[in-house]
Formats: structure tokens, sequence, C-alpha cells
């Protein structure tokens, strides 16, 4: 009797470890390729909508932080996503660091979002997933953010790619320019065009009107408004992570986290002909941030921004 309950335990055991625990996915990521990562959050972003995240293969002790919040695997989006991006969509893969950035418009709730998607792999499983969601975006935001800048999945020619580490500096750099209103801070060429949540804040033609504001700072390039100061009121921008670089298409995806204390509300305007200050009304509040940057030739030529409001000082999540 000794031996037959000896011989049944032994092949419930070999059971046990042949099959998957309930509820994680079989299929371990080995991604190597750009394509693979791109695949991945393809994946990753069907299997919010399905909302089972056990289509991917998240680590044990993984960790989930959406809109700086840690987070259960399984909450938040997990529960509320119901249509993947179709037409709008960036991505940012970066075999080198075993991370993926990713930016694109998709529905929760019936309603459009503007998603910003990091994950990290490592040894066949996602470590860490992070999302980035601006909600309640305006019409006028939406119509910028229909169909991707053809730019951003435009690929470089081999020998006209930047290495990957001068990449990254410059995107680094974009944040010392913004944090220290100095425009020569970062390489930023005269093309340079900015959207935040899809609203143009850089570089925009628009046709001038008796609503345009006076200055029209959104007309200006980057390096220029930058050096107006008209960016101030930011104190500081801290948990700044560069962590995608994608040499083949020049694009490098950032992370930050901006804070605003609002002990003042006027600040000086440089370089701005009749205009010696600038008066910003708003309560103290954070602006945790996701961007991704178009650089060659060895300057910044596109970006696309995007981010939400969250109470001044608020802890990072992680």
């Amino acid at each position: 009797m000794h031996k037959k309950y000896l011989l049944v335990m032994m092949l419930v055991a070999t059971v046990v470890a042949l099959c998957p625990a309930p509820g994680r996915a079989q299929t371990l990521i080995n991604c190597k390729t750009r394509s693979c990562y791109d695949r991945l959050v393809d994946d990753y972003l069907a299997a919010l909508v399905a909302h089972d995240p056990s289509r991917i293969a998240f680590a044990a002790d993984a960790r989930f932080v959406e809109n700086i919040k840690a987070t259960k695997i399984g909450d938040g989006l997990w529960k509320t996503a119901s249509a993947v991006p179709t037409t709008f969509k960036i991505y940012v893969p970066d075999p080198v660091s075993g991370q993926v950035g990713f930016m694109g418009v998709m529905q929760e709730g019936g309603k459009p979002i503007l998603l910003g998607l990091r994950l990290q792999v490592f040894a066949g499983h996602v470590i860490q997933a992070e999302h980035v969601i601006a909600r309640d975006l305006s019409a006028e935001n939406l119509a910028n953010l229909q169909v991707a800048r053809p730019i951003f999945a435009k690929v470089t020619p081999e020998g006209m790619r930047m290495p990957r580490y001068e990449i990254k500096g410059i995107a680094y750099a974009y944040y010392d320019a913004l944090d220290f209103n100095d425009g020569e801070l970062a390489p930023m060429a005269r093309d340079c065009e900015r959207h935040e949540n899809g609203r143009q804040s850089s570089a925009s033609r628009a046709p001038v009107t008796a609503k345009t504001p006076k200055p029209n700072y959104s007309a200006m390039d980057c390096t220029r408004q930058f050096s107006t100061g008209m960016m101030a009121y930011i104190d500081n921008i801290d948990n700044i992570r560069v962590v995608a670089v994608d040499p083949s298409t020049g694009l490098a995806f950032g992370l930050s986290h901006f804070h605003h204390s609002m002990k003042n509300h006027v600040f000086p305007i440089k370089g701005v002909p009749g205009v010696t200050e600038r008066t910003v009304d708003n309560p103290p509040f954070d602006l945790p941030a996701a961007h991704i940057f178009k650089i060659s030739g060895g300057k910044i030529h596109q970006i696309e921004a995007m981010g939400f409001l969250a109470p001044y000082n608020s802890p990072s999540g992680w």
C-alpha cells in the first residue's frame, strides 16, 4: 500500500510539473529583433482588450504601474480596454535594452484614449509594464491623432544611422532644454514640431485668427520657444528615463514626471518683442508624461508627447 501511494504521488508530481500554472502564459518571449518587440506590443494590446493577462508571459514578480500607481496585473486598463489601436500607432523597439515603447490611440469603454506603453522583457518574461493614459481628449486634439505622422515610421538608411548612445543622449538633452528654459541645451532642428496629447504646440502653421494667442508661442520652433522662458512655470522634471532607442528609425522613447508648484504665477519672457512676462494661473499640479523623439542628422525633428494631470508632488509609482 505504501509503495502504491508513493507511485501515485510521483505521477501527480510529474503531471503538475508538465502542466503550466493556471492563468500563466505558456509561451515564453524570445525577442531578438525589432519586429518581435512590435508583435509583443500587439499581443499585449490584444490581451488588454480581451481582459486576459494569461495571454502574456508575465514573470511571477512582474511589476505594473498605471498612471503612476502601482497596480495589480489584471486591474486598471486590463478591465476597461475595449478596442486596440488601429491607425495611430508608433513603436520604439529596443532589443538591446530588452524594452519597447509605444504610443497609440485605443478605446476604453468605447471612448478614445491615448496610451503610452512600456514593456520590459527579461529571461522570457515581461518583468515590468507601464501605462501612461491621457483621457478626455478634445475633438481638436483627436483631429491630430487619427494617423501617426509618417516620419516616425520612416527607416533611416544604414549609412546615415546614428549610434544608439548618441540618439539617447540627444533625447536626454531635450529634458535639460525644457527644464532650464534654454533651447540651445539640446540640438533641435528648425523644423522641430511637437504635439502634446495631439495638440500641435510648436512650429504650428495654423492660420492666425482673432482668437490666436499673442504672442503665438505655438508658432515658434522648439529652440526659440524654450529659450523665451514661456515654460518657466515647470519647477523641475524628475524620473526621466529614456528607455527604448531604435537606430533604424532614429526614435527614442522617454518617460518623465513634471512638477509645478505654482508658487509664482508671473514669469519673465525673453526674446519676444513687446512682451516681458507671462501669467500662468494654474493651481499646483504634476504632469507624468511620455515622449517619442524622431532624431536624425544629430538633431530632434519631431516630438510626439502625451501626459495627464496628477496632484502636485505625486509619487512615481515605482
